[in-house]
């Protein structure tokens, strides 16, 4: 959140964009920056939304929801978005036609209670609004943060975390598995435990590789991805934001010919 930028600079970065990159879909500001934007602009969410979309905007992202327990919640965020206000913002996304993902930072000091709580909610609000494309559980990095002290998610309990999330959401068409923060491995495991979208080809996400201590590569080509996708015994296909496949490529490696250990080229 940006202490000094005008809630005007932001509309206009979003035109500008849209002119030189028209068939790119603006995925842009979380449910936490939208609600900042309220406070600096004296605008409510739904004139907010409302100029955004008419700057080119097409969905929301689904951060800032960390987890949603305020308990929790005020240890971890310097913000003071609460649930109501993230769903708050989403309900009214949704009902302007935006779809939008949706997160759950995880493997810090919450407890297994406040993760099905978190994921409750939103079941909850999908079930209202059925505005939700994706759900992304997201590992918590604990390097160059203050709570740095705390151990990272172990990959069994990454796995449990997207299995459960895909049985107990199952109003939610898509789980995805985002592999910056969960490494290649563990990401190829989560497609058979529930997650049915690997994140595409990123060239830097800067926030988690400055917390990131076990050497997760900075980006990833499209070839790396189908090898990853393929052998884990899955079909890639790609889509656009909105999830309409836009390409199919060649199916898995047979199981002959696949490694004994997901990746172990990047082990």
């Amino acid at each position: 959140l940006h202490p000094t930028l005008p809630w005007k600079y932001y509309p206009r970065v979003l035109r500008e964009l849209k002119a030189a990159l028209p068939d790119v879909a603006l995925k842009c500001f979380t449910a936490t920056e939208v609600h900042y934007f309220e406070t600096i602009s004296g605008r409510s969410a739904d004139e907010i939304l409302d100029e955004l979309m008419d700057a080119g905007l097409e969905s929301l992202t689904g951060g800032g929801a960390e987890i949603f327990d305020w308990e929790v919640r005020k240890q971890i965020v310097d913000h003071h978005t609460h649930w109501e206000d993230w769903s708050r913002i989403h309900r009214l996304a949704h009902s302007k036609g935006l779809r939008t993902p949706a997160t759950m930072l995880y493997g810090h000091i919450e407890e297994p209670r406040h993760r099905v709580d978190h994921v409750m909610r939103l079941r909850e609000l999908q079930d209202e609004t059925g505005g939700f494309v994706v759900f992304i559980p997201l590992r918590f990095h604990n390097d160059n943060n203050r709570l740095s002290h705390l151990p990272m998610a172990q990959p069994a309990d990454v796995l449990k975390t997207f299995a459960v999330s895909r049985l107990m959401l199952d109003n939610f068409d898509h789980v995805k598995v985002f592999w910056v923060m969960h490494g290649l491995s563990t990401s190829q495991l989560a497609l058979n435990f529930g997650a049915d979208d690997m994140d595409g080809s990123v060239v830097e996400y800067k926030i988690t590789h400055d917390a990131d201590g076990f050497g997760t590569p900075d980006k990833l080509t499209r070839d790396d991805l189908l090898a990853l996708i393929r052998d884990a015994g899955f079909t890639p296909r790609e889509r656009n934001t909105r999830y309409q496949v836009i390409r199919e490529y060649d199916g898995p490696i047979p199981l002959v010919q696949r490694r004994a250990v997901p990746q172990a080229v990047w082990a």
